[in-house]
């Protein structure tokens, strides 16, 4: 036979009879062959033309044929690493401190930083290991979580960082566990022993200089005379300032800062403010740094010695304090220069 191996696309039948008759240099090509499209063997005498297109495999091929492409992926390939979804539980890593909780804990409290941050309203960061990171105080968020898991504020008896956990508690933005704060450090300052409040108040008139846009690329020069107040403060009773600064706030730069971050030590505060003053700009207060002060809630400011020496009192007063009537004398106190006041227990 010419050649040792022959391969046919076609029919297979006409091929078995095409092979011996092409070695004997003839072909005999049955009836029913014949009636056969002549594509089939082209090479054999029954036609000529192109060849024809490879059939096309079958769906059982096709699936052979995936499923080792799908072997070969598993083999060589790995998964992209997706970011954990927020589901239960969840594990914060808070300052290097780590938490596990619930997303029901965690959006307690809608309004809260916290309530954004897991309710998908901000983005939240995470540490090597897929964790939630938040860059804050690890060691005080305990008690932040127990406040959201049950509502209640539960401290040890000598917690001494009170400060630190109002600062957590107001970036975290959780109110009612600002409120609870509050009235946690009214209740500790009653149960204090003996207290004495000591304030010194000095008023000076000063001129301030600005200038005023009178039209575009138009400037005049003007002054104005400004009243300055400074209130220094003693009392033996950190927690007591701490509650006046929980009362009293300074307004720059259009927002309001606690005036607790001004103590110079627990038992030592120094203000110093100005009055509203007449047709100075609002950017002016913030370009040379003059701060106004207010009292919250009742979001009054104070404009004068008489509105923040009352509204001291109101404070002190609520706090167990009382008016010390042998010192100062009775003139500095009428002129607002002088108030002491003490506390029994």
């Amino acid at each position: 036979m010419e050649g040792s191996l022959q391969c046919f696309l076609g029919d297979g039948v006409c091929a078995r009879r095409a092979v011996p008759h092409r070695a004997l240099g003839e072909l005999q090509v049955p009836e029913y062959c014949a009636r056969l499209p002549r594509r089939h063997a082209p090479g054999l005498g029954l036609g000529s033309g192109p060849p024809p297109p490879p059939p096309p495999p079958c769906k059982a091929a096709l699936a052979a044929r995936g499923g080792e492409a799908a072997e070969r992926g598993q083999e060589n390939h790995f998964p992209t690493p997706q970011p954990p979804a927020m589901s239960d539980p969840i594990t914060l890593n808070v300052g290097g401190k780590l938490y596990t909780t619930s997303l029901a804990t965690l959006t307690s409290f809608p309004d809260s930083m916290l309530g954004a941050m897991f309710s998908g309203k901000m983005p939240t960061k995470r540490d090597s290991q897929g964790n939630c990171f938040i860059d804050r105080d690890g060691k005080v968020f305990r008690y932040i979580l127990n406040f959201l898991r049950t509502s209640h504020l539960d401290l040890p008896e000598d917690f001494q960082e009170m400060g630190l956990l109002r600062r957590e508690a107001d970036f975290y933005q959780v109110q009612p566990l600002i409120d609870a704060l509050q009235e946690k450090e009214v209740e500790l300052s009653k149960a204090e022993k003996n207290a004495m409040l000591n304030i010194t108040l000095n008023q000076r008139v000063q001129t301030v200089h600005f200038t005023v846009r009178e039209a575009p690329q138009i400037y005049s020069l003007s002054s104005s005379s400004m009243e300055v107040f400074n209130a220094n403060i003693f009392s033996t009773s950190c927690l007591f300032l701490k509650l006046l600064g929980s009362k009293l706030f300074y307004c720059s730069n259009g927002n309001l800062s606690s005036i607790t971050s001004h103590l110079q030590d627990p038992n030592h505060l120094t203000l110093d403010w100005v009055a509203n003053v007449e047709g100075l700009p609002e950017e002016e207060y913030t370009k040379q740094n003059l701060k106004r002060l207010w009292v919250v809630p009742a979001n009054k400011q104070i404009n004068s010695f008489q509105v923040f020496v009352e509204e001291v009192l109101k404070i002190a007063l609520s706090d167990g304090f009382c008016i010390d009537s042998s010192h100062p004398h009775a003139v500095d106190f009428m002129n607002n220069k002088i108030i002491r006041l003490i506390r029994y227990r």
